[in-house]
């Protein structure tokens, strides 16, 4: 029987990417920058036209493979989808000891 560990809520620090938030953050936006383009019915070449993305660069987001895509271009993607995305600067809990990046969406 092998040993279970629970999750700390972010897969890439659990797998020990240093990078961790960041990457998490960007799977996140890049789960809703599908959502919307899923809900809205469009093919990828409707979403690449409207993104001003070439095809495969919209099959690659669509599969979850976001590395070519930066956080402040996904943040200009959900913008040109008619999405406001707010950034929050604020204190860190006692309780953890260090800083995070999350995506909070209602």
């Amino acid at each position: 029987m092998s040993d279970i560990t629970e999750s700390s809520g972010n897969v890439f620090a659990d797998l020990g990417f240093p990078d961790a938030d960041e990457l998490l953050a960007r799977a996140e936006l890049t789960r809703r920058i599908c959502a919307i383009l899923k809900r809205r019915g469009l093919t990828q070449e409707q979403a690449a036209k409207l993104l001003d993305l070439k095809q495969p660069d919209v099959s690659l987001l669509m599969r979850g493979r976001y590395t070519r895509f930066s956080t402040d271009r996904l943040f200009r993607l959900l913008n040109v989808l008619d999405q406001d995305v707010e950034i929050v600067v604020r204190r860190k809990p006692r309780s953890r000891p260090h800083g995070r990046v999350s995506v909070v969406a209602p």
